[in-house]
C-alpha cells in the first residue's frame, strides 16, 4: 500500500501524522511511504530523516493526496484537504465529526473510508488512540489555566499554588477520566486546591483509592457542579462521550455568578465543548472573555508540545496503521472489532451511530458493512 502523510495545515498545528520511525516500520512491511516536504519540521523531524527511513518526499500536498491509498494525519482534514479525498481512499486521523456538520458532509461526498482515532477502542473499553493526547491535554490544562489566570491576560491575578500566608487557587475539574485525572494530578502538584467531579461512583472510588488526599472528589450532580464552579478560580472541562457531542454542563446564565477573572479551560472543545459559551480558538489567539470569565478553548492543545505529542501519538497509532496497510481497511476491521469501532464514514454513509444521532443523519451498522 502507498501511505501518504501531508503537512498539517490547521492554524498552529505542529504535529505530524507519521514519525520517521513509523515510516521505517511501514517500509519494512513492504509499503511505500510518501511524506510532504516539511511535514515533520514542527515536531523536529527533517525530511532527511524520512528519506533515511526509506520514505519518498513529495513536493506538495496535492501530490500526496493524488498518489496515496491511505492518508495518515493528526487533525481533521480542512476544507481544501477534504476536496482532495477520493472514493476508495482511506483516511486515518482524528475527525471529531459530531459537532462538525460541514466536515461530515464533505467526507460523505468524497466517498472515502474515514477511520477516526478517537473512537478506536481496546479490550478494556478504553480509547487507546485518544488516550495519549488526552494525557497531554490534561497535563497542559493547569499550565495554560495558570497562564490565563494572570492579570495581564485578563484573569484574576491568582497564583495557582499561592504563597505562604496566601491560599492557593481553587481548581475544579469536571470529568474524572484520562484528561481529568492528569489535570488534577498536575494542578495539585502545582499547589492548587483541587476537586474532581464525575458521575461514575466506581471512578470516584478509584480516584480516591489511588490519590487519597492529593485532591478531593465529588459526585457531579447539577447542584454540586454549580456550587463548585461558582466558587472556582479555574474550571477545567474534561468530559467525554466517545464520538458524540460533549454535554453542556455550565450555562451562560451561570457565568455572571462566577468570580470575576476566573478561567475556564475547555479540553472538550474538539467535541463542541462542555461550557455553553465555549467556541474553538487557536494557539495564536487562545483566550476570550464572556461575562468577566476568561475562556481558553484551543481545539488542538497538544499541538503546543508537538514533539512530545507526535511521539506519543505515533506509538499508539502504529499497530493500527500497519494493520490497515498490511490487510486493507475491510479485512483489518473485520479481524479487529476495536479498529472497526473507529470506522465513522464509508462510501457516502455514516458508520458510527453517535455521529449520526448528533447530526440527525442515518447511520448503518458496521458489522453489516464488514460482512457484506
Amino acid at each position: 500500500m502507498r501511505i501518504g502523510c501531508p503537512k498539517e495545515i490547521k492554524p498552529q498545528e505542529f504535529r505530524v501524522g507519521m514519525t520517521p520511525a513509523a515510516a521505517l516500520e511501514a517500509v519494512n512491511h513492504g509499503h511505500e511511504v510518501l511524506i510532504e516536504t516539511g511535514a515533520g519540521l514542527g515536531s523536529g523531524f527533517e525530511d532527511a530523516e524520512y528519506v533515511t527511513a526509506g520514505a519518498r518526499i513529495a513536493d506538495s500536498a496535492e501530490e500526496v493526496f493524488a498518489e496515496a491509498d491511505m492518508i495518515v494525519k493528526v487533525k481533521e482534514p480542512q476544507a481544501v484537504e477534504r476536496k482532495r479525498l477520493r472514493e476508495g481512499q482511506v483516511l486515518f486521523t482524528y475527525l471529531h465529526l459530531a459537532p462538525d456538520p460541514d466536515q461530515t458532509r464533505d467526507l460523505l461526498e468524497s466517498g472515502a473510508t474515514c477511520i477516526a482515532y478517537e473512537t478506536v477502542t481496546d479490550r478494556t473499553g478504553g480509547l487507546p488512540l485518544l488516550a495519549p493526547m488526552s494525557e497531554v491535554a490534561g497535563r497542559l490544562a493547569p499550565q495554560v489555566g495558570a497562564w490565563t489566570l494572570q492579570k495581564a491576560n485578563g484573569g484574576r491575578g491568582t497564583l495557582l499554588g499561592g504563597v505562604p500566608g496566601v491560599g492557593p487557587a481553587s481548581v475544579v475539574v469536571i470529568g474524572g477520566g484520562v484528561v481529568g485525572t492528569h489535570a488534577a494530578r498536575i494542578a495539585a502538584g502545582m499547589g492548587a486546591d483541587v476537586t474532581v467531579l464525575d458521575r461514575s461512583l466506581p471512578r470516584l472510588r478509584y480516584l480516591d483509592d489511588v490519590f487519597g488526599s492529593v485532591f478531593r472528589t465529588r459526585y457531579a450532580s447539577a447542584g454540586n457542579v454549580a456550587e463548585m464552579v461558582l466558587g472556582a478560580d479555574l474550571v477545567i472541562g474534561a468530559v467525554l462521550i466517545p464520538g458524540a457531542a460533549a454535554p453542556k454542563l455550565v450555562t451562560r446564565d451561570q457565568l455572571p455568578q462566577m468570580k470575576t477573572g476566573a478561567a475556564i479551560v475547555d479540553v472538550a472543545i474538539d467535541q463542541g465543548g462542555c461550557f455553553e459559551t465555549s467556541k474553538a480558538t487557536t494557539h495564536e489567539n487562545p483566550i476570550y472573555e464572556v461575562d468577566g470569565v476568561m475562556h481558553y478553548c484551543v481545539a488542538n492543545m497538544p499541538g503546543a508540545v508537538a514533539r512530545t505529542s507526535t511521539l506519543a501519538l505515533g506509538n499508539a497509532t502504529l499497530p493500527f496503521l500497519l494493520s490497515l496497510a498490511d490487510h486493507g481497511w475491510k479485512a483489518a476491521c473485520a479481524a479487529d472489532p476495536h479498529l472497526a469501532a473507529g470506522l465513522n464514514v464509508h462510501a457516502g454513509q455514516i458508520t458510527y451511530r453517535a455521529v449520526g444521532d448528533a447530526l440527525g443523519l442515518t447511520s448503518i451498522d458496521t458489522k453489516t458493512l464488514l460482512t457484506a
